[in-house]
């Protein structure tokens, strides 16, 4: 069952061609991986995003003095249920935020400089918003089984995370931070980060203004745009998600 689910999945990926019907089936032949991808875990996911995000925290530049104190003087009594969280900032001119299964937050600081502290909180509502509604887990299982596809491996002993190349392991780590959702994910996630908002007694306007903002720099910054900037770019309604969130804010002061 779990082999005819790969190969359906592999047919979508590679096509139905009588070639491509050839190459997949090699790769089935050679791949535990790929059996392993469809059938990951959330301890899996949890254990891969663990160590994608390692590997860029020894890549980036971690700030520990400024960015760092407003964030954690910021978080430091926010609460997830089923998420121990954990954040850090990324010294870096690109606009971006994102979090992963594991619980890890991670923070771009030129959107700190973007963002007042109450826009900064509603970003972070929605970057766990697409953990909490399994968008990162489904976002990295795919790529996951792109890269088992592709790089064929055949081993199927240890955990999945034991199991990555130091490529593989590169491209999960890109696809966390520059992760693309659907126009469906982001208004799921604009909602939950209202609702983090309100849980966290932040400004019910502050998710209204953050989208605002980046929906703005979508307009200006669009050949050039951090992955945050290039979700708006990519969605012709961004202004209506932000026109949304003032609504949800509007009924709030009746």
């Amino acid at each position: 069952m779990k082999r005819n689910l790969v190969f359906v999945l592999l047919l979508t990926l590679f096509g139905t061609g009588a070639s491509a019907q050839l190459k997949v089936g090699k790769l089935l032949k050679a791949g535990g991986n790929l059996i392993s991808a469809v059938t990951l875990t959330d301890a899996d996911i949890a254990e891969m995003s663990k160590s994608a995000v390692e590997k860029m925290d020894q890549e980036n530049q971690v700030d520990t003095s400024d960015y760092h104190r407003r964030l954690q003087r910021l978080t430091e009594n926010i609460s997830v249920d089923g998420l121990k969280l954990n954040f850090k900032v990324y010294l870096t001119k690109d606009v971006n935020a994102f979090a992963c299964g594991d619980g890890s937050v991670r923070v771009y600081s030129a959107l700190m400089d973007t963002m007042s502290d109450s826009e900064l909180m509603a970003i972070i509502g929605h970057e766990i918003g697409h953990v909490a509604r399994t968008d990162t887990k489904d976002a990295l299982k795919n790529a996951y089984l792109r890269s088992a596809a592709q790089n064929a491996a055949g081993s199927v002993s240890g955990s999945v995370a034991a199991r990555l190349s130091e490529s593989q392991l590169a491209e999960l780590a890109n696809s966390l931070a520059q992760a693309q959702y659907s126009q469906k994910q982001e208004y799921d996630a604009d909602e939950y980060g209202f609702e983090f908002c309100l849980k966290n007694n932040v400004d019910p306007y502050a998710m209204y203004h953050a989208l605002d903002k980046l929906a703005d720099m979508s307009k200006t910054n669009r050949n050039n745009a951090s992955a945050i900037v290039k979700a708006f770019a990519t969605h012709p309604d961004s202004y209506k998600r932000a026109q949304r969130m003032k609504e949800k804010a509007d009924a709030l002061q009746h």
